[in-house]
């Protein structure tokens, strides 16, 4: 088993350590942290590494908030991401072909972060074929459950501030010949640029 903390369009580094779990958690008991990839992602647009943020309501009191109780902020958000998106992957091999499923998720409704996060992983889930179930906690662990009934724990891929030493197998990037390549970018970025292929690049 493995826990993981459901993210935004999850980074590369996520995704390869998801293909190699057989059952997956996702932990919904965790308290809120900002500047993580719960309510962001990177891709990369034409000026190089951009950041897509959803904005989140913090409680007035300014205590702690579970990530499960978080509500998205009622502003034009989507409409930018998907512009964002648009601009920088228009021109990509595979964007069109999954540019449909990409409209149903900005279209649907979302009142809290928990829903957009795992409606994303359900994306990708289907348009990489990964055929992935998961379950949720019930309860928080403060504490490390790698040795715990066999649980693998992958929560600190949340953290946007998190260095991974997983080696990252380079594919062509829609601006590369300008900035290079950028690594452990959303997985949107090999999704547009590699379609089913993806799968070769994550394990």
């Amino acid at each position: 088993m493995a826990l993981f903390i459901p993210t935004y369009f999850s980074p590369i580094s996520q995704y390869k350590a998801i293909l190699n779990s057989e059952t997956l958690i996702f932990e919904i008991e965790d308290n809120f942290q900002k500047q993580t990839y719960r309510n962001r992602c990177y891709i990369y647009g034409a000026n190089g590494k951009l950041l897509l943020n959803i904005p989140v309501s913090h409680p007035k009191s300014g205590g702690k908030i579970k990530t499960k109780d978080v509500l998205v902020e009622n502003l034009d958000w989507k409409k930018q991401h998907y512009k964002s998106l648009t601009s920088a992957y228009n021109h990509s091999p595979f964007f069109e072909f999954y540019k449909d499923n990409l409209l149903l998720f900005f279209d649907k409704k979302h009142k809290y972060l928990l829903d957009i996060t795992i409606d994303s992983f359900l994306l990708i889930n289907d348009a990489l074929d990964l055929y992935k179930k998961y379950s949720t906690t019930l309860k928080y662990d403060v504490n490390d459950v790698n040795d715990v009934n066999d649980v693998n724990d992958f929560r600190h891929f949340a953290n946007a501030k998190h260095t991974t030493d997983n080696y990252f197998k380079p594919y062509t990037q829609i601006f590369d010949d300008k900035h290079g390549f950028l690594e452990n970018l959303s997985i949107l970025d090999l999704l547009f640029m590699e379609g089913p292929n993806s799968i070769s690049f994550l394990t």
